[in-house]
């Protein structure tokens, strides 16, 4: 691993050939220090050791999980609790493994042991590298006893829009999902998205649906299915209507501001025989860069109180994680403490860090800026402290190297009360870290 994000000391450190980087993060101060520099081996080898160290206290090395748990190389799985993922038939757990922040197959092995039975990867989690580490912690075992799901952008797609601004090509896409297949070491995926799906000539374009069409047909993938972070309530409707997808991955949490249109939504799709599941769940309870502010099991319940979601794709790295969330959907109900601070969470002054992708910030910046795309960029750091997909994100938002500097005075109004302006000269500078120290 080439990237350790040390955001609990407010920056980022990097270790490569004999080589140190690190980038200090002062959001307050607006001000940052870049630095190279040599390294002795044993100073090397002993940063390594130190950066290595988890949330959880565990060391994050080969084998490391089967030492601790013991349940790493467990036969049979336990049966956790769990609903039916729509017209696929797949009786998933009520948490399933969104592999972004995972960094070793141990633990994508130890979280099946545990029980989970869905593993979610993307082609843009390390460019493809994650796919690989999931396909390594899910090799020899059964391939009847897990699902594996990835999402692939297709080219030419303007996140800022949702709509294609190139022609799409189907076969140049059903290519990704083949490459796919290589890093997983699969015959086959279970779930393969179309992510930042949105607006319904998108979703429902003659190109796109007949390359989904034609990845079943081929066996490439069991099942087809789109995901999105914005205009979801369009986007499921046409999924939906389409007779083509069998699963949504929406943005659903207790900070929505929609929640009975996007119910509404939910249900139309569930009805129509889509299973739904739930990313972005945790993203309300961020009040600020220093992290949570409540129990994230107060927030994974909520999701779970709409019955038409099977499932949780929640981002896990640690032990502590998984222990964590397994144990919470074992009792759904939200206890007073827990119903106490989700009202607090809502009423809360602080803006917070999530964004809701409603963009109506898009037109409001003369710069046509994609601004939901960098502020799920400065979510992904200072939240989730994933500094890696922070980094990819906004790369794909085509950010300027001098964004702001042409304005003295924000003329944007975030729905959210964002500090627009400041929040992306900070996070601007994520783009100052070597490529080679985000590679897994």
């Amino acid at each position: 691993m080439c990237l350790f994000p040390e955001q609990f000391n407010n920056k980022i450190e990097g270790i490569t050939g004999n080589r140190i980087f690190r980038l200090n993060l002062n959001g307050e101060r607006n001000r940052y220090q870049l630095s190279i520099f040599n390294a002795m081996k044993n100073n090397r080898r002993e940063f390594i050791k130190k950066s290595l160290i988890g949330v959880s206290g565990a060391a994050l090395v080969p084998g490391s999980y089967n030492s601790l748990t013991g349940f790493a190389d467990a036969p049979t799985a336990p049966e956790l609790p769990g609903r039916v993922l729509g017209k696929t038939g797949i009786k998933t757990p009520l948490i399933s493994l969104g592999a972004a922040e995972t960094t070793e197959p141990a633990f994508v092995k130890a979280a099946y042991g545990e029980g989970i039975k869905i593993f979610f990867s993307a082609t843009y989690y390390g460019e493809g590298k994650n796919e690989k580490l999931v396909g390594d912690g899910l090799k020899n075992l059964p391939r009847d006893s897990f699902v594996v799901g990835t999402a692939a952008p297709p080219d030419g797609l303007d996140n800022r829009t949702g709509l294609f601004v190139r022609t799409f090509d189907p076969v140049a896409y059903i290519r990704k999902a083949e490459e796919s297949l290589s890093r997983f070491g699969l015959d086959y995926v279970d779930i393969f998205l179309f992510p930042y799906a949105g607006k319904k000539g998108t979703v429902q374009h003659e190109g796109v649906l007949k390359a989904m069409t034609q990845l079943k047909k081929q066996g490439k993938t069991r099942f087809t299915g789109i995901a999105s972070h914005s205009d979801t309530e369009e986007a499921l409707r046409a999924a939906a209507d389409s007779g083509i997808y069998d699963v949504a991955m929406i943005s659903y949490n207790f900070k929505i501001k929609n929640k009975d249109s996007l119910d509404a939504a939910i249900a139309y799709a569930a009805k129509a025989g889509m299973g739904i599941v739930a990313m972005k769940t945790t993203a309300g309870v961020f009040r600020n860069k220093s992290g949570p502010a409540l129990n994230s099991d107060a927030a994974l319940k909520w999701v779970l109180q709409n019955e038409n979601i099977a499932s949780i794709v929640s981002g896990m790295s640690s032990l502590e994680q998984l222990q964590k969330n397994l144990a919470m959907i074992k009792n759904l109900k939200l206890t007073e403490k827990e119903l106490m601070d989700l009202k607090q969470a809502s009423v809360d002054s602080e803006p917070g860090l999530y964004c809701q992708q409603c963009k109506q910030c898009i037109p409001q910046c003369p710069y046509n800026l994609d601004i939901p795309g960098i502020m799920r960029s400065y979510m992904y750091a200072y939240g989730y402290k994933n500094t890696s997909q922070a980094w990819y994100t906004l790369e794909g938002a085509n950010l300027p190297l001098k964004p702001c500097d042409s304005c003295e005075i924000c003329k944007v109004k975030c729905l959210n009360r964002f500090d627009i302006k400041k929040r992306i000269t900070d996070i601007a500078r994520i783009k100052e870290i070597p490529k080679e120290f985000l590679t897994v």
